[in-house]
């Protein structure tokens, strides 16, 4: 599995950026990016800038990364994520999330198709 990690450009080379994130300092390809500038977010997999982000979503990312991270390591993980846990889903958003169908409400549940009570 190839995880995407932010990191901050600190300098500029031809072709190249130095950076810094949480693994940290690395030199990365911006070949798919373009020019960047110091201070930019970059996405990066592999020592490759796939995507520039801005500030908010790199912070996103790492706070997830640092939720995995820790479940990794045998905690709870009730840190924050960039996105809905399972454990913080209702059973609606749950069977839709898994692509299962709705519970029929139980009093629907005894009555034939085409059926008024």
């Amino acid at each position: 599995m190839c995880l995407g990690i932010p990191m901050q450009v600190t300098e500029v080379e031809p072709g190249h950026a130095r950076c810094a994130g949480r693994l940290g300092p690395c030199r990365v390809r911006t070949a798919l990016v373009g020019d960047v500038a110091v201070g930019d977010w970059l996405l990066v997999f592999l020592d490759s800038a796939q995507e520039r982000i801005p500030v908010e979503r790199a912070r996103e990312i790492d706070a997830t990364l640092d939720l995995i991270e820790a479940v990794m390591q045998g905690g709870a993980g009730d840190g924050e994520a960039a996105f809905a846990l399972p454990s913080a889903m209702s059973s609606e958003q749950l069977r839709a999330l898994s692509g299962a169908r709705a519970v029929m409400h139980e009093s629907m549940q005894n009555h034939l198709p085409g059926e008024i009570s």
